[in-house]
């Protein structure tokens, strides 16, 4: 037996086939509006258990520390290569070499002695501003011996994280130790300086 039109509460009276196709694609929007809803709390559900796996499933931990720079081999390839003395520091075991390579005509070696760094650089056949130009343009303030060998001194106002320096004449080169130190870490770096310094003066007419 075929039912008759709908009776609605609300209107006490049958639906009208408008009332009747509004209700409907309401019901429809509604419906397709959850769906969306469930759609993409389920894509954040997923997005957030992808980044978990990512973040709690990939190894983490301090990256290993560079190897110490090398710098009796660095020294003994550019030594070669330019047929001439090429300086290697002395410096206490615990002195890290950080680098050892040719920067803008000079043979630079850094160390991170603990507390600061110390630059030793040696200026091939440098000249008499070469020093100046490497610190800043400061003069000397004073000198100092070390192991029988003279040194300017060079106490600076911390300008691009450079306190102190000592600079000396090795024959035609120039020996610069810079950086951000205490004095006496300067004088342990030119103490592990002199035989050779001593060597090039001795080597130079």
């Amino acid at each position: 037996m075929a039912s008759g039109p709908r009776v609605v509460a609300e209107l006490g009276r049958p639906e009208t086939p408008e009332e009747t196709a509004a209700r409907k694609a309401e019901s429809s929007r509604v419906y397709r509006s959850s769906q969306t809803l469930r759609n993409l709390v389920a894509a954040l559900v997923v997005t957030v258990a992808v980044v978990a796996v990512v973040y709690f499933g990939v190894p983490r931990g301090t990256p290993p520390e560079p190897k110490p720079a090398d710098v009796a081999a660095a020294a003994a390839r550019v030594s070669a290569s330019l047929d001439r003395i090429v300086l290697v520091p002395d410096v206490p075991a615990g002195w890290r070499a950080n680098s050892a390579q040719m920067d803008a005509g000079a043979w630079v070696t850094v160390y991170a002695p603990g507390d600061g760094f110390v630059r030793i650089a040696q200026g091939f056949d440098a000249d008499e501003q070469w020093a100046a130009s490497l610190l800043g343009g400061f003069a000397p303030t004073g000198t100092t011996t070390v192991d029988g060998i003279e040194w300017d001194v060079y106490d600076l106002p911390g300008t691009a994280r450079l306190s102190y320096a000592l600079a000396t004449e090795a024959g035609a080169d120039t020996v610069v130790v810079y950086g951000s130190m205490s004095a006496e870490t300067a004088q342990t770096a030119a103490e592990g300086l002199t035989d050779q310094i001593r060597r090039l003066r001795e080597e130079t007419p």
